[in-house]
């Protein structure tokens, strides 16, 4: 079922879907990270490379049920697993990225509010088009361009003067936590334009291709736990620092990433326009009950062309051809009504 054949509940479901566990994901990664004493934190690296195991264990699942039987799904496995290793280096490229981006989150979401991240993080927008445009020949209309300069302003409008936060326990640096934002939205826009250059470019099973990815990702954030936070892992355990709120963390990770997949194959521009828009409000109206948030006009405006932008450049643009076509169609009947 591709993106024009999904029904309209379909599509509202995702919607749905996609804006709770962005909003809900946001606040609950701010509230692990900065209710806490520095010496009671996870580690992050733990709960990504916990983040990539359950997605490859739920979209294992989603295969199984697809394949229809376990004999099928093992075959499945086999071939396209041990007899391609080819494809299997292929996606560690956006498994490598896809880390890299994670981690950098966590350290955005430590040295940031959480409204602040979120609407900065929206610069994704723009550097995907910039990645489409060069990896996948895309053009983009003027109208989407207008819409990613846009979002810029918006940003811009946002970052002048940072919104004022209460009630964090830990010392903050806001200047590491946009640069942490700029590398995870050159990760996300290389990663996503590579994934569904991948995706689309065979008639693989997307959860097949999910989990060749995933794969690769448990390995690369292993080696991250290793290299990063090898010592202290080995001192106090894997899971020091776990509590349900940080489960709770790792599950929507989880199912963001999956959902993320789902998006790309069968989900249109306005969706994940909307869904941005919706979990920028609902993660700013979380952060004011949650931890102080008090929000300035010039951010409110900032936020509003945020969400006036993502939404412009979702709008479907018209086929030329097709109001052509109507044209030329619409002249012959008047033609034959005035005769």
């Amino acid at each position: 079922m591709g993106a024009e054949n999904a029904s309209l509940a379909f599509k509202l479901y995702c919607l749905t879907v996609m804006t709770l566990v962005a909003a809900a994901y946001t606040v609950a990664l701010r509230y692990t990270r900065t209710t806490v004493s520095p010496g009671d934190l996870y580690f992050t690296t733990t709960a990504v490379c916990i983040t990539e195991v359950i997605k490859l264990i739920l979209s294992t699942a989603m295969l199984a049920r697809e394949s229809g039987s376990v004999r099928k799904l093992l075959g499945t496995l086999k071939e396209h697993l041990l007899g391609n290793p080819r494809e299997l280096l292929k996606l560690s490229v956006p498994s490598l990225v896809y880390a890299l981006q994670n981690n950098m989150a966590f350290v955005a979401l430590s040295n940031l509010d959480a409204a602040v991240y979120q609407v900065t993080y929206q610069l994704k927008i723009p550097c995907t088009a910039v990645c489409m445009v060069i990896m996948l020949s895309h053009s983009l209309s003027k109208k989407q361009w207008f819409a990613i300069c846009t979002l810029c302003v918006g940003v811009m409008l946002v970052r002048w003067k940072p919104v004022d936060t209460t009630k964090v326990q830990i010392e903050q640096n806001p200047f590491l936590g946009f640069m942490a934002i700029i590398v995870a939205v050159l990760c996300s826009g290389f990663a996503g334009v590579y994934f569904e250059k991948v995706l689309k470019s065979s008639n693989t099973s997307l959860w097949l291709k999910n989990i060749q990815m995933y794969l690769s990702g448990i390995l690369i954030t292993l080696i991250a736990v290793v290299v990063t936070d090898g010592n202290k892992v080995m001192e106090k355990g894997f899971f020091f620092g776990y509590t349900p709120w940080v489960c709770f963390v790792v599950f929507l990770a989880s199912v963001g990433g999956l959902y993320t997949s789902v998006v790309v194959k069968y989900t249109d521009n306005i969706m994940k326009g909307f869904s941005a828009a919706a979990a920028i409000v609902l993660s700013t109206v979380a952060s004011v009950i949650l931890f102080g948030l008090h929000i300035t006009t010039t951010f409110s405006s900032g936020a509003f062309l945020v969400c006036v932008s993502i939404y412009l450049y979702g709008l479907p643009n018209k086929d030329m051809s097709t109001l052509s076509q109507e044209s030329a169609h619409t002249e012959s009947q008047k033609k034959l009504i005035t005769v």
